[in-house]
């Protein structure tokens, strides 16, 4: 009988708990996440999702438990450390992030300067150029961010986040503000970035259908709490009323209200 070689974990979640004030925002998070795996964190507004990724980011340390990615606790890791450990990791922000006085090719090289800065000129600009040949964006590193259709800025900061070959991926809300097109074509590059490099990837949105084509698992956030881990087909046949709320858009306006107000204080919180 064949037998089925286990999984790596890159990332580790194990009893996140994290407070802004008297209010606490993460209950008790567990989560593993494996080796060329592209996991989904769903979650309506004020569900924990930011805060959730803030810490995968090291952006912050929480109340308590622990997220251990490559083998290191970050929550434990000097600044020294966890630069080191960046050079791992790529981030695909929500708008792009792209530096306007910038071109797009020296926007896509930011990262070598920062970690990599023994390269020479030459041999940055080469990689820069394949790393937008990757994402379809060839050509295109003289041009200004203000040159970009709002698909290409996406693009181009996939581009900049695999510069380094990163083992980890994060993406913040990819397909927001792409029309239909655009966002499946951002989701075939993400699923290309999996099977080319295997990476592993973590997106949070709240776009279903682009949830649905790319994740291998699914990870659904309420209120500080995972209400389930599991495939597409597990997370849509799951019998939860708070999973088939979200599935099918039933929130009310008093929780829309409250949870908006959550990820206000969630997102103005400062790092400690």
């Amino acid at each position: 009988m064949a037998t089925t070689a286990p999984r790596t974990p890159v990332i580790e979640i194990e009893n996140l708990v994290t407070h802004y004030g008297r209010r606490q925002i993460l209950h008790g998070v567990d989560l593993t996440i494996y080796e060329g795996e592209i996991m989904i964190i769903m979650g309506g507004s004020g569900s924990g999702k930011s805060t959730l990724l803030r810490f995968l980011l090291g952006l912050g340390r929480p109340t308590s438990g622990s997220i251990r990615m490559l083998g290191k606790d970050i929550t434990q890791a000097s600044p020294m450390e966890m630069h080191e450990l960046r050079k791992n990791m790529g981030v695909a922000f929500q708008g792009g992030a792209l530096l306007s006085s910038m071109t797009v090719g020296e926007n896509v090289q930011l990262p070598l300067r920062e970690h990599h800065g023994h390269l020479d000129e030459k041999t940055m600009q080469i990689m820069a150029r394949l790393k937008l040949e990757v994402v379809n964006l060839g050509g295109f590193e003289d041009l200004m961010p203000s040159q970009l259709s709002g698909g290409m800025i996406k693009r181009a900061a996939v581009a900049r986040a695999i510069i380094t070959d990163p083992k980890m991926m994060f993406f913040d809300e990819p397909s927001a503000g792409l029309d239909p097109v655009v966002s499946a074509e951002l989701d075939e590059l993400i699923l290309r970035l999996r099977d080319a490099m295997r990476m592993t990837i973590v997106v949070v949105t709240h776009e279903l259908q682009s949830a649905f084509k790319i994740a291998d698992r699914i990870t659904v956030l309420d209120k500080g709490r995972i209400l389930m881990t599991g495939t597409v087909q597990e997370v849509k046949a799951s019998d939860n009323d708070r999973i088939q709320s979200l599935l099918n858009r039933r929130v009310s306006t008093e929780e829309i209200h409250a949870e908006e107000y959550l990820e206000r204080l969630t997102m103005e919180a400062r790092t400690p």
